[in-house]
């Protein structure tokens, strides 16, 4: 009788213990709602079985066996939460790399897992967005056009914008032919806009105001063919390049906000490179997106044969500058967070560089391996967490994750030896402008800058190899290639939005058995 009441009084006495640490824990989460206070243990002896194989999650093309490594990422989105620079967290992002080989099914489950991360980033509109007031314009062919709906349909389609092509004469295509991109067949345009305008895109594909026009001339002819389109609620005229990228409309529409489209306004971007500014003049580079205010759009348009006649250089954005100086005394408006990239190379240094951007260009081609960036694919995590993209993350002391872009870590000294704040000089060195204080070329754009890495020594970069949808989660491939004697390396993240309001997450929330089923239960789509 004594034994059972000693037994009744501990399993009392551990209950009320138990209920005492889950109020405290409860009252922890109500006056610390951080996503820190909810990171879950990063000790390095702690191993968690994986729920699920690996049979269906990776990217195809890879050479087995790699080293391999996984973590789910939970979105919370908070009203007030802001996008530094870089965000530090503690502890490592991901468990210990396992050798996977898909050949061989005893390879296809992993044995530690890490709890899903629970990141907060800011909160996204609620509203739809309302673009109505911007007519774009692009001068292209359609061939180059239809390679460009992936890009597009990222960032325009069901924003009410208007988007304007004049299709030019592909010089690959010889005359007379019946290719179904020769622009003066009236079924290839309107079959390319037809698909365009199903898939959200509000275009308009119209031929040359003159066949006999130049490749500036084209250009600035988009002025009158968008001027002509115009609607009461236009604002704004955008000239731009088949390969501009706008990573955000609701961050564009924000900067274009600060300006009022009824005075004359001339909104672009200087080239980043400053022998490009001091060749070709304080002008906006086309790729970055050129923004004319309604204002300054009419008298251009009615100074438009004038403008055509007298100009006589060879670029279209040169040609819009000087009629904007002839006929106004418009200058340019510089906005730093749209990007001409006239640099090349490696790129890295830019999209790694934690800085808000609204534009990027160049995309389709170049980069170290002359593959360019696919920033289709590279912005699909949008789709989850908002204005995230490029977005940095410190793990620990020595690995910073760049969203969509890459994951690098940094021996030895690790991230306290650099200074973040500034650009990593990734690119070859642009051409020298005589006598110029300017010495790297950049200072007035990317600068200031820090000397670049010794990949594989002072840096390890994972880029991003592929991103898929699996119905509401993104999944991006970082990759790096092995070195002699040593496998390719692949680290996997999964992004997924939190199954409850931030406001009020329940533990059950983020179960993650739970997490991985709603995702292991999808269709792999690549995008």
């Amino acid at each position: 009788m004594v034994m059972l009441l000693r037994t009744a009084i501990t399993t009392a006495v551990c209950l009320l213990s138990l209920i005492s640490i889950l109020f405290v824990a409860r009252l922890y989460r109500r006056d610390n709602p951080s996503s820190s206070a909810w990171v879950p243990s990063f000790s390095a002896k702690h191993r968690q079985p994986c729920p699920h194989p690996l049979d269906w999650l990776l990217p195809p093309g890879l050479t087995y066996p790699i080293k391999y490594a996984r973590r789910d990422i939970v979105v919370k989105p908070i009203s007030d939460a802001k996008r530094l620079s870089v965000t530090e967290l503690p502890g490592p992002l991901f468990p210990d790399f396992q050798s996977i080989d898909p050949t061989h099914p005893t390879d296809l489950q992993l044995d530690d897992c890490k709890d899903p991360l629970i990141l907060d980033v800011a909160a996204p509109p609620n509203a739809s967005v309302d673009a109505s007031h911007i007519i774009f314009g692009i001068s292209t062919t359609l061939a180059r056009l239809d390679d460009s709906i992936p890009s597009l349909l990222r960032w325009l389609p069901n924003t009410r914008a208007k988007l304007l092509v004049i299709a030019i004469k592909d010089d690959d295509v010889p005359e007379g032919s019946k290719d179904r991109y020769h622009p003066e067949d009236p079924k290839a345009m309107s079959d390319l806009q037809d698909r365009m305008n199903t898939l959200g895109l509000d275009v308009t594909i119209v031929h040359p105001l003159s066949r006999h026009h130049s490749f500036s001339q084209r250009y600035f002819s988009l002025v009158r063919v968008m001027y002509e389109h115009r609607r009461a609620t236009t604002q704004w005229i955008s000239l731009i390049d088949d390969d501009t990228f706008f990573l955000s409309m609701p961050s564009l529409l924000v900067m274009l906000s600060t300006f009022d489209p009824q005075q004359q306004f001339y909104v672009g971007a200087l080239s980043e490179d400053w022998w490009s500014v001091t060749r070709y003049g304080m002008m906006g580079f086309g790729g970055a997106g050129v923004f004319l205010s309604i204002a300054l759009a009419e008298i251009v348009n009615s100074k438009y044969d004038e403008c055509q006649e007298r100009s006589h250089t060879s670029a279209g954005d040169i040609r819009l500058r000087e009629c904007i100086s002839w006929y106004t005394r418009t200058k340019l408006t510089n906005i730093l967070d749209l990007h001409q990239i006239d640099i090349h190379n490696d790129l890295s240094g830019i999209y790694e560089s934690g800085r808000r951007t609204l534009s990027l260009h160049h995309w389709k081609a170049g980069g170290p391996d002359g593959k360019g960036y696919p920033l289709h694919k590279m912005h699909l995590v949008a789709d989850i967490c908002g204005d995230c993209f490029l977005q940095r993350w410190q793990f620990g002391k020595d690995m910073i994750l760049t969203n969509g872009f890459s994951i690098a870590t940094y021996p030895g000294a690790g991230v306290k030896a650099l200074d973040l704040e500034k650009t990593e000089e990734t690119w070859d060195h642009p051409s020298k402008v005589d006598g110029s204080v300017n010495e790297n070329g950049v200072d007035h754009s990317l600068g200031p800058v820090r000397p670049k890495l010794e990949l594989g020594k002072d840096k390890i970069q994972y880029r991003l190899l592929e991103s898929a949808r699996v119905n509401d989660t993104v999944r991006q491939w970082y990759f790096r290639a092995g070195g002699r004697g040593d496998h390719d390396s692949v680290l996997e993240l999964a992004w997924m939005k939190s199954p409850k309001p931030a406001s009020e997450p329940s533990p059950e929330a983020f179960n993650y058995t739970r997490l991985r089923s709603v995702a292991k239960k999808g269709r792999l789509m690549s995008d």
